[in-house]
């Protein structure tokens, strides 16, 4: 399957409200439209998960993080150039997604994606795109294709046919940054 036509598709999906299972920079995931509350609710139905633990998204560039996000402390930038390995940072004051994004301390989780199919499929979908791992709340992240639970890939509406290209990475480190640049790691 090419990529430019899974990306057509999987954009279509996103654009009608659907959720999909796609290959992200780390592990397979759950997404949808993050600007989009209706299609949020679905990911957090398919998972089972409780809307206080919030979910992640991704974007492609820091011109899309900018349109997210109130202020950017300046250390962001040191962090991201630094790391040699996907890393979320939690943001205080998230702006322009549904309420049912942010976690209840007003802060959202987004992780910059600078290569791959999830990069290549956020630039062309021009939105941030929610990524959750591929399980069902509280069961093991599946690190293979193989392990992602029948339960979920019937509950999407379009899984990424390229499950032979995607190599298993381990999930992102978190790090959360204050407004007041206080950096803690949250997960290596």
């Amino acid at each position: 399957m090419d990529i430019r036509e899974e990306i057509e598709k999987v954009v279509a999906v996103l654009k009608r409200g659907g959720v999909i299972l796609y290959p992200t920079d780390t592990v397979w995931g759950i997404g949808c439209d993050a600007t989009n509350a209706d299609a949020i609710d679905k990911v957090y139905a398919l998972k089972k998960r409780a809307e206080e633990k919030s979910m992640l998204c991704l974007v492609s560039d820091y011109n899309m993080l900018e349109q997210y996000v109130e202020k950017i402390p300046r250390v962001i930038y040191d962090i991201l150039k630094l790391t040699d390995k996907p890393t979320t940072i939690i943001y205080d004051d998230p702006i322009r997604v549904p309420e049912n994004i942010i976690a209840k301390d007003n802060t959202l989780g987004i992780r910059v994606v600078d290569e791959g199919f999830s990069h290549k499929l956020i630039r062309k979908y021009k939105k941030p795109i929610v990524s959750t791992s591929a399980n069902i709340s509280g069961k093991a992240t599946p690190m293979h294709f193989k392990e992602i639970s029948k339960e979920i890939l019937e509950g999407v509406d379009y899984v990424v046919n390229l499950q032979e290209q995607k190599k298993v990475k381990k999930p992102s480190s978190i790090i959360r940054v204050t407004l007041d640049s206080k950096v803690t790691i949250i997960r290596k």
